[in-house]
């Protein structure tokens, strides 16, 4: 056992229960007796020395979001701590989220932004690994596309590094282009955890992208593959804002993946604040708890806390 799994599992013995208790809101009803985990948004901020490479200044998202940004909208629905996916790739940036996450205990994982084909990759992954925080990283543009990257012996050997140390890919992009190359990479390194990002860019529930259906199933082949539904709202062909807001108008999304990946392998992810493209976050959760909720309690509680605790490997806090 390395470090970093010794600091994981003293830190869920420790917590065990107490810890995902006093995560809970004081008006959560005995139904939903579990903590609710984000395990996708964005924090940044402007105005820092520098500024940030994304999003761009004429862009509605461009504004300091922070947790307490966050949580205005998450505490009252219930959801108590996230899971941060860095988008800039500048590499001090990992540390500017671990710096926060220090002293903000809402924070319970950053998936990190690293390249993988970069020849001080694994330099960089030591560092960050030290801290128990650190899940794993999201494949990047312009240097994201798996099916230009498994054949690659030195993507490879970086995958099979983050599987040694126990960190997982967050895989970002549409399905009907790399479902076969995710499901290779799962294949060729099964103890390496995947996390589909954003429903695999599925297109519009109701004109889904030619192949998604193929992608989503054979990526979802392997059982250390896995599926965030974040950017729901976001795939919408509307205005700014004015995502349909029927759970009804997602089900060929949403039914589709629940075929695919089951209870145990789909996780509850907003996408905030890009998912303001579509809707609000209360919108967003709305769809999501009602189409989980309807699934049962057990089934619900997976979706929204156990499912992300055992793709991450989340430190509670």
């Amino acid at each position: 056992m390395n470090r970093r799994q010794f600091l994981r599992n003293t830190s869920l013995a420790t917590a065990g229960l107490a810890a995902s208790q006093a995560a809970l809101p004081s008006s959560a009803s005995a139904a939903e007796s579990y903590p609710i985990i984000d395990t996708h948004v964005h924090f940044y901020n402007p105005k820092r020395p520098g500024g940030v490479p994304w999003p761009p200044q004429n862009s509605p998202l461009y504004r300091t979001v922070l947790p307490d940004d966050w949580a205005k909208l998450a505490a009252p629905l219930g959801v108590t701590a996230t899971v941060v996916v860095e988008a800039s790739p500048l590499v001090e940036d990992n540390q500017w989220i671990l710096d926060i996450a220090a002293n903000d205990k809402r924070i319970i994982g950053l998936v990190g932004n690293l390249d993988p084909m970069a020849p001080d990759f694994s330099a960089h992954l030591k560092r960050f690994v030290a801290n128990p925080l650190f899940c794993g990283i999201r494949n990047r543009r312009p240097n994201a596309e798996l099916p230009d990257l498994v054949s690659k012996p030195e993507f490879m050997k970086s995958m099979q590094l983050m599987a040694e140390k126990g960190l997982e890919l967050d895989v970002n992009g549409p399905m009907d282009k790399q479902g076969e190359a995710t499901a290779k990479l799962a294949e060729a390194i099964p103890d390496l955890r995947l996390v589909i990002n954003h429903l695999g860019a599925s297109g519009d529930p109701q004109s889904l992208r030619p192949g998604w259906k193929e992608g989503i199933k054979r990526a979802s082949e392997n059982q250390n593959v896995y599926c965030k539904v974040s950017a729901l709202v976001e795939q919408t062909k509307t205005e700014y804002g004015k995502a349909p807001t029927d759970t009804a108008y997602y089900l060929p999304i949403l039914d589709h993946l629940w075929e695919c990946f089951g209870e145990d392998r789909l996780i509850y992810g907003s996408n905030w604040p890009v998912s303001d493209k579509g809707a609000g976050y209360d919108v967003v959760f709305r769809i999501v708890k009602e189409y989980f909720t309807s699934k049962g309690e057990d089934a619900a509680k997976k979706y929204f806390y156990r499912n992300s605790e055992e793709a991450y490997r989340w430190v509670a806090r």
